[in-house]
């Protein structure tokens, strides 16, 4: 016994020396020290020897186990303040190194840039921001902006339905009816969000995009107010050579209507494979408002005249930076958005 202790003794002694972190001594000391260890178990052998000559190998085991636990508690230590010097190391400020580095840096996204664009030339003709709810009453929505029960654009083919009286809102045009409703006129605004539409995603069409749209409520108001507005903004958000037209078009809410064409911004209206040759690109929608609509919102057409306008913030992002893919615009690619 008092060869398997010694042997114990230098065998624990040579793995302390090994042990290189507090988990590996921590399992030493259980092997060792422990309810199953191998010096717990020499001690639990001692029933089986004379009186004498138990007191004595007791007296020695307790002095080979003291040894042990002071060595394993010397040998923590040790680790403990090798651990935090490697720390230290890690953490260490090298002050010789120059105080300024180049970070990478983050860029806005091509279609916030487009918003504060169209935001800030609005904004520097008189408009005021106005926002609404995304998800929508049917009767704001749809009813008190002339559209009648039977509309096409009330298909569920177009339309997210919530319930029977709730949407997801198509267009940014509600806040127009809760603006008439709401506001004292005269007024001119500006309503940016984000609107929803079934439709299948692809090179120009995504089933949620951003929209803003003009409104311009006053005495007197009339088309050529419109085309002065339009032209303004158009200039002020792609260049001074760029030129516009109007073409009849029909939406239930504005009369007349229009569809407002610039010309292409890829090849100067010299015809090219964007603009399918023709010189022109589709950004808008307009018209005077429809009486009906002021006369749903409590507003005497009489006396009071108003235009509006619309414009997807995807497309005019499109055209300003030559995006030829609109759902790069959506996905968030740090490669895509990086050259931004």
């Amino acid at each position: 016994m008092y060869d398997k202790l010694n042997e114990i003794r230098e065998e624990t002694l040579r793995r302390l020396n090994e042990a290189g972190d507090e988990k590996e001594l921590e399992a030493l000391g259980v092997s060792v020290l422990g309810r199953s260890g191998a010096l717990t178990e020499i001690l639990r052998g001692m029933g089986k020897l004379e009186k004498d000559e138990r007191a004595k190998f007791g007296q020695t085991a307790n002095l080979v186990k003291k040894e042990l636990e002071d060595a394993i508690s010397l040998r923590r230590e040790k680790i403990a303040a090798a651990m935090q010097e490697k720390r230290f190391a890690l953490e260490a400020l090298d002050v010789t190194e120059p105080g300024v580095r180049k970070r990478p840096m983050g860029r806005l996204h091509p279609m916030t840039q487009t918003y504060r664009t169209i935001r800030d030339a609005l904004v520097g003709m008189g408009f005021t921001t106005f926002d609404g709810p995304e998800v929508e009453y049917d009767e704001y929505n749809f009813t008190k902006l002339n559209l009648p029960k039977d509309h096409p654009a009330r298909d569920m083919q177009d339309t997210f339905y919530v319930s029977e009286r709730v949407v997801l809102r198509t267009h940014t045009s509600p806040c127009e009816a809760r603006a008439l409703l709401a506001l004292e006129p005269p007024f001119r605004l500006v309503i940016p969000g984000r609107v929803f539409r079934v439709d299948e995603a692809d090179a120009s069409h995504s089933p949620v995009f951003m929209q803003m749209e003009g409104l311009v409520i006053d005495r007197n108001i009339s088309l050529a107010d419109l085309k002065g507005t339009i032209d303004a903004f158009v200039h002020a958000v792609f260049g001074e050579e760029v030129k516009t037209r109007f073409r009849p078009s029909y939406f239930p809410f504005t009369e007349p209507s229009a569809e407002v064409d610039i010309s292409c911004t890829m090849c100067g209206g010299c015809g090219c494979r964007v603009c399918k040759g023709t010189g022109w690109l589709e950004i808008m929608g307009c018209g005077i408002t429809n009486p009906h609509e002021l006369e749903n919102c409590g507003l005497d057409p009489r006396e009071w005249s108003a235009f509006a306008f619309g414009l997807g913030v995807d497309r005019v992002a499109s055209l300003r930076y030559g995006i030829t893919h609109n759902r790069l615009q959506y996905e968030n690619d740090a490669r895509f958005l990086g050259q931004f």
